[in-house]
């Protein structure tokens, strides 16, 4: 069987249909009609993949995505009726990879599913395991971060940016670059969700954001992380 994907959603109609578009392009799928019945198929089959609903019965999804999110870092998706931009950006905050809006185009859904797919299998790839500049420390292996003596928390997205820079550290990594290799080519036009990010990573690593020591911008360019 292929990639594991975990739907959770009550409305059966629709999850009927995702499940049979899946299963016909080779994936095992498992189908859980409300929150308690997904975490507990998360524990059991482990999915490489997980779409998930916003509203549910019982708890919604943004409650579900925290704590799936404690669980693993496997990909989460949403899928919403709702585009409103403060939806859009909540589902990042809490830890989602990509949040989809309906109708959706069933091709597209797909290449982004696989597309999240092939970044996580990549994302413990890495020639360096760990960073080290004293104060600042990074285990690419574990996903550790370690900022000032203090283990800090970064969502897959938050992650994958940030250890792209340190990858890259000393020089200027161009907006586009920086998108598509943290991100995949699906996110080249991302531009505000970058700035976005980019602003989430300052908080939790600057001492005073609005005078980073470590991202600094190289205007019209891109970002650097500096060495210290």
């Amino acid at each position: 069987m292929g990639d594991r994907i975990l739907i959770i959603n009550d409305e059966k109609p629709t999850a009927d249909l995702l499940s049979e578009l899946l299963k016909g392009q080779g994936f095992e799928v498992y189908n859980a009609v409300c929150a308690q019945a997904g975490l507990r198929m998360a524990y059991q089959h482990q999915p490489d993949l997980v779409l998930l609903h916003v509203i549910l019965p019982n708890q919604d999804g943004w409650d579900i995505c925290r704590q799936l999110r404690d669980l693993s870092d496997m990909p989460i998706i949403f899928l919403s009726a709702n585009a409103a931009k403060s939806d859009v950006i909540k589902g990042f905050e809490l830890g989602a990879d990509d949040y989809i809006t309906k109708p959706f185009d069933d091709d597209e859904l797909v290449a982004r599913i696989k597309a999240r797919l092939r970044r996580a299998a990549r994302g413990g790839l890495s020639e360096e395991v760990i960073f080290d500049q004293g104060a600042f420390r990074i285990n690419f292996i574990n996903r550790e971060v370690w900022i000032r003596n203090t283990l800090k928390h970064f969502t897959p997205k938050e992650f994958s940016l940030l250890a792209v820079l340190v990858r890259n550290a000393g020089r200027v990594v161009a907006r586009g670059e920086l998108i598509t290799d943290a991100w995949g080519e699906e996110y080249a036009d991302a531009i505000d969700s970058l700035k976005l990010y980019i602003h989430y990573l300052r908080k939790k690593v600057e001492v005073n954001p609005q005078q980073p020591e470590y991202i600094r911008t190289s205007r019209g360019v891109g970002y650097r992380f500096v060495k210290r």
